[in-house]
């Protein structure tokens, strides 16, 4: 079982002084936080950090390619502390910023995810990290906030076992999980602890269980 810590979108000053204490194995950023934010994260909880920018967040570079101790997923499945983790950063584009697509755009960049996802070997995937949540699951009529179609086709082919974003604030009313296939999608603002067991090893698991 892995514990992870997924975040996004809020900045919470208490996590400095608390997030020790939550004792987990793996930090998920699904965008949208100050860079200086993931990385003081990252200094205190000294595990495997890995993140999708959002649509506030700085242009990712060769240089400047990822927050001090974080993994860019965007675009790329990766093995990350124990799990593995699909990422697709950005949103739906309603105006000129940084990290937008169409959503043609990003029917494009989920053929190429599904084909990294491909190409990663035969291993399940653990978790779909975005900023943006799917089309009609989650998201919001306005503009700015309007979920990516190609989303419940990617689920549909990965199947993880759980789908974090942010991007939708919840501005302090309860955002309930929800359910496709055999993935959970759950808006991770500000802050979770999940606990989640890769599909890897329970499939050994019950492989072991067999009787020749």
């Amino acid at each position: 079982m892995v514990r992870v810590l997924a975040v996004a979108d809020e900045e919470v000053p208490a996590m400095r002084s608390r997030v020790r204490d939550l004792r987990v194995d793996l930090v998920l950023g699904a965008g949208d936080l100050p860079w200086d934010y993931l990385e003081t994260l990252a200094t205190l909880l000294d595990v495997p950090a890995a993140f999708v920018p959002g649509n506030h967040d700085p242009e990712v570079t060769r240089r400047s390619p990822a927050p001090d101790g974080f993994v860019n997923l965007d675009g790329q499945v990766l093995d990350v502390g124990g799990l593995r983790v699909a990422g697709l950063g950005g949103c739906v584009r309603y105006n000129a910023g940084g990290h937008q697509y169409t959503q043609d755009e990003y029917d494009v960049r989920a053929r190429r995810l599904l084909r990294a996802a491909d190409g990663a070997g035969a291993r399940p995937v653990d978790v779909l990290l975005t900023h943006a949540p799917p089309l009609g699951l989650g998201d919001e009529p306005d503009p700015s906030h309007v979920g990516i179609a190609a989303l419940p086709g990617v689920i549909e082919v990965l199947r993880p076992s759980w789908h974090l974003h942010g991007h939708i604030h919840p501005y302090g009313m309860h955002k309930p999980d929800r359910v496709l296939g055999p993935t959970t999608i759950r808006n991770v603002i500000p802050w979770h602890v999940l606990e989640i067991e890769p599909q890897a090893a329970s499939s050994v698991a019950a492989g072991s269980g067999r009787r020749a």
